[in-house]
């Protein structure tokens, strides 16, 4: 029996509570799923800067009634110190979801990706220490690699940030070990690479490659590509995000605690090879790709090694890039036109 299926069966017989921050957003509801499915209780927090309604009215749909009831939502911002504490009291883990992502958006909007992902972080990391949470995990991202050129991506490497949004990623993880140094408080950061699969946001300026790619396909519009097509990225299926925020979340592996771990698949796809697989699901053998510039603020190639997250945390990523787009492809193909 695998790390993740030991946990979930005793999740099920000693529920917990737990918090969700962006819960209305892509991987936040996933999570705010899998927790409602294994009987958990769960708060969750959110803006809706970036996060939709009809995510939350999804997962009602996916789950019981009784799973729903366990369910509590709060309508409010993490920059705000009075939510953070009313949100964390009583809490057994806290998953950090929320920020505002995309590199392009931190470097047209610097100050607000800032507040929300430094300031709001700090805030709940604080609020969570003194509501004596026993666990804090949270998300940051293989954008803090920079430009660090070796492969694969190992987590002692840091690299020179590439955009705000990489050095807020960054300072989070600083703040988080800071905490764990002086006040003893345990937190684990997860460095996501690039997570896809149901609920991924095809719209907005922000959207990302999968989603965006599938919505022109679909609408038989021009797909665009920054450079050659040859930049390379590491795809990772959403319920595998899911599965490390739990273990990481619940480990009694202290060798974990107050550690960071990638959280990818462990393998390359470039984007040409990510636009025939899309083309050959949705059966437009026809597309092509049209070039534009590489875009200030991204890395040539990325890859995860997770051997320290397999080792540690127990983690088994569970689907590569063509078993998720499968289980995803019908939520792109209803979400994108």
């Amino acid at each position: 029996m695998s790390a993740y299926a030991k946990l979930q069966a005793e999740l099920r017989a000693a529920p917990r509570t737990w918090l969700v921050t962006g819960v209305a957003g892509f991987i936040a509801s996933n999570l705010l799923e899998s927790l409602l499915k294994l009987d958990q209780r769960v708060i969750g927090l959110d803006n809706f800067a970036t996060g939709h309604r009809s995510n939350l009215e999804v997962v009602n749909g996916l789950v019981s009634g009784e799973q729903w009831a366990r369910f509590q939502f709060v309508e409010g911002d993490i920059t705000d110190v009075s939510v953070c504490a009313r949100v964390c009291g009583g809490v057994d883990f806290v998953l950090h979801q929320a920020a505002l992502g995309s590199v392009p958006r931190s470097l047209a909007e610097p100050l607000a990706t800032h507040a929300a992902n430094v300031t709001g972080f700090l805030s709940l990391l604080n609020a969570a220490r003194e509501a004596k949470v026993k666990r804090f995990v949270f998300a940051s991202s293989c954008a803090v690699y920079g430009d660090s050129p070796e492969l694969p991506k190992t987590e002692a490497m840091i690299g020179r940030m590439l955009s705000p949004y990489a050095a807020t990623k960054w300072i989070n993880e600083i703040y988080a070990a800071t905490f764990g140094q002086d006040y003893s408080f345990e937190s684990v950061g997860l460095r996501y690479f690039n997570v896809f699969g149901p609920r991924q946001d095809p719209k907005g300026a922000y959207a990302a490659v999968i989603p965006k790619w599938i919505a022109s396909l679909l609408r038989r519009e021009a797909v665009f590509v920054n450079g050659d097509g040859e930049t390379s990225r590491d795809f990772v299926y959403v319920g595998d995000v899911v599965q490390a925020n739990l273990l990481a979340a619940t480990t009694n592996n202290s060798a974990a605690v107050n550690q960071v771990f990638n959280v990818g698949f462990g393998a390359r796809t470039t984007l040409n090879e990510l636009f025939n697989a899309l083309k050959k699901h949705l059966q437009r053998g026809d597309a092509t790709l049209t070039h534009r510039e590489f875009r200030v603020g991204d890395v040539r190639h990325s890859v995860a090694d997770v051997g320290k997250a397999r080792r540690l945390l127990g983690y088994e990523p569970e689907r590569n890039l063509e078993q998720g787009l499968a289980l995803a492809m019908d939520w792109y193909r209803r979400t994108a036109v």
